[in-house]
């Protein structure tokens, strides 16, 4: 029996082996002449970005026939009267408005203006104004006033709804036009126009606004203080060009989102430069679309304002008075400034001639009819909102930014 164990283990070895041999060569010769298996769609899609900026892209411009305008009324202390009739002389229920009195006005004209904002009730009806609720401390010659723009306009793009232009101004500022004539002039033209004064010729800024280092109190404090400056100088960048001009400006919503969202980071890194620079507000948009590929282009050299500056310039421009009152009118700009606290009859007379606007009411448009009766109240038509009717001011801003638009040189003058 023992010789017999081998002999009987060769016997079904060799066919399993052979078997074994056979079944590779079977499956070998399967996979290399079988059509490929399908596919996972899964497998064939691109796989998503790596970045969530890649994600982010631009508002495309409204469709609406007649735009919608946002705008930022910035005021600091003592202003809070002059703010909220700059509020009533520019409103419009199609519109977007954002008020702020700053930290250096005190607590009791802060609540005041918010009372003003939820108790009037157009505003309430409409729910088109208002008020920050936590000031911000703001220095005039800081980068305080840069970011506060920056946060207005986050506000106005998060609970705004839709809008087309983004308009800063301040409590000094008043219209020379009606709403009804902005908005039919601007309905005329693209929407992504920016309207911005600047230039690349900085001059004498180079040495005493870019070179120098400041600080800025507001950053930090709570308590209102000027600048002060830093012993060392610094160079002028090289990775960006730096342009200057007006801080007062019309921009489109796709450049605000731009700066809010920020997606090559650009509006960023000039931002924390200008940190450091004295008057940064005339400067900061100015750099950030003039080195933005997708925006450079889209420039118009205007601030829409009428300002009056005494020769050679000062920080600040002199008050108007009625002796500049046909200057305004001529110069058909649709917002002038700098009005005092006490020049009223100025204001008056812009009310009575250009605005038709009674004291202490709205500018009557197609939505309201200026009948402001103290026992029936106001006849505000809010029904009629989508629809404008233009007055003479609109054949003024249209001459003015036709002449601008139809410039020869105007496509060969953005951000030089």
């Amino acid at each position: 029996m023992e010789n017999g164990k081998p002999v009987k283990k060769k016997q079904w070895l060799v066919p399993l082996l052979f078997s074994l041999f056979i079944s590779t060569i079977l499956v070998v010769f399967s996979i290399f002449t079988s059509y490929p298996f399908p596919v996972s769609p899964k497998i064939r899609q691109i796989p998503p970005p790596l970045f969530v900026e890649s994600k982010l892209h631009i508002s495309p411009t409204q469709s609406n026939k007649i735009p919608r305008l946002a705008y930022l009324i910035s005021g600091s202390k003592g202003d809070g009267e002059s703010l909220k009739r700059t509020l009533k002389a520019l409103y419009h229920p199609l519109n977007q408005y954002v008020v702020h009195l700053d930290l250096e006005s005190s607590p009791e004209e802060r609540l005041e203006l918010a009372k003003f904002v939820q108790n009037d009730p157009l505003f309430r009806k409409i729910g088109n104004v208002r008020s920050v609720p936590r000031s911000n401390l703001v220095t005039y010659r800081g980068p305080t006033m840069v970011s506060n723009t920056l946060h207005a306009a986050a506000i106005l793009l998060k609970e705004g709804g839709d809008w087309d232009w983004f308009i800063n101004l301040s409590a000094s500022d008043y219209p020379l036009v009606t709403q009804d004539d902005m908005l039919h002039t601007l309905s005329t033209i693209p929407r992504d126009l920016n309207f911005i004064e600047h230039t690349s010729d900085i001059g004498w800024k180079e040495f005493q606004r870019a070179k120098p280092v400041i600080i800025d109190p507001g950053l930090y404090s709570l308590q209102k203080s000027d600048v002060f400056w830093v012993s060392e100088k610094r160079s002028v960048p090289t990775a960006y060009k730096l342009f200057t001009g007006s801080a007062w400006m019309m921009l489109s919503r796709p450049f605000i989102e731009y700066c809010i969202w920020g997606w090559d980071n650009l509006p960023r890194i000039v931002l924390m430069y200008y940190a450091n620079f004295l008057s940064s507000p005339e400067g900061y948009f100015h750099t950030v679309i003039c080195n933005a590929e997708e925006f450079k282009n889209t420039t118009v050299n205007h601030d829409l304002h009428f300002i009056s500056w005494d020769n050679p310039p000062k920080q600040h421009p002199h008050f108007l008075t009625l002796d500049d009152y046909e200057r305004m009118v001529e110069s058909n700009a649709p917002f002038a400034r700098k009005f005092g606290q006490d020049h009223e009859a100025i204001l008056d007379r812009i009310d009575s001639e250009l605005l038709g606007r009674s004291k202490d009411g709205f500018v009557p448009g197609s939505w309201f009819d200026g009948d402001n009766d103290k026992e029936s109240g106001p006849n505000y038509v809010t029904s009629n909102i989508t629809e404008v009717r233009p007055g003479k001011g609109a054949k003024r801003i249209g001459e003015l930014i036709g002449g601008l638009l139809s410039d020869k040189d105007f496509k060969v003058n953005h951000c030089i």
